[in-house]
């Protein structure tokens, strides 16, 4: 059950976001990118593999789909004001992708994986071992993501892409990404006294 207090905190988390997009402070997490070192090919991607780029503060996910395409959620703002594809299917630009983060409009959309990448090294699968759960066939990833294709509601902390990533390769919706930021929030707001982030 969402927690109205998490809610305010989650708006207000989306707010930070568009303001650290300036570059005012940063949340990288140190040493996390030497926990990572499965860079792929693109000849080596497999129809359902997931897809995952470091982005500025956080890791975008998709599903590979086959034919250098990716499912994947993103938030834009165009989405609200226009019903014209041919501008809502142009690379999200972070402007969009920002207003559409704070408005909580998203869609699953297709994108080559050049797009998708926007310049960053592609792991593959991370999430099998970060999750340690068993995923479904990889055709079954693949057809679940496409079903899931068009607009959608967009929270960063309760429908994300890896909540998308998640419930296409597991049958379950789950974000690791947003489940520490809200055990870091209720830590600051008290509600977890005796334990640290």
């Amino acid at each position: 059950m969402k927690n109205p207090m998490l809610e305010a905190v989650s708006l207000l988390l989306e707010k930070l976001l568009l303001i650290s997009n300036f570059k005012l402070f940063s949340w990288a997490v140190q040493g996390e990118d030497e926990k990572r070192n499965r860079i792929c090919e693109i000849n080596s991607l497999l129809r359902g593999d997931v897809l995952e780029v470091r982005r500025t503060h956080v890791t975008h996910f998709g599903i590979y789909l086959g034919d250098n395409r990716v499912a994947h959620m993103m938030p834009d703002i165009l989405l609200a004001l226009t019903n014209d594809k041919g501008l809502t299917q142009k690379v999200v630009s972070n402007k969009r992708l920002l207003l559409g983060v704070i408005c909580r409009v998203a869609s699953i959309r297709v994108d080559t994986v050049e797009d998708f990448a926007y310049g960053a090294d592609i792991l593959v699968n991370h999430l099998d071992k970060a999750l340690k759960k068993k995923a479904l066939l990889n055709e079954e990833v693949a057809q679940r993501a496409e079903k899931l294709l068009g607009f959608t509601p967009y929270s960063l902390l309760w429908n994300n892409c890896e909540h998308f990533v998640t419930y296409c390769r597991f049958g379950t919706s789950i974000s690791p990404q947003a489940d520490r930021v809200r055990r870091v929030t209720r830590w600051w707001l008290g509600g977890e006294a005796s334990s640290h982030p």
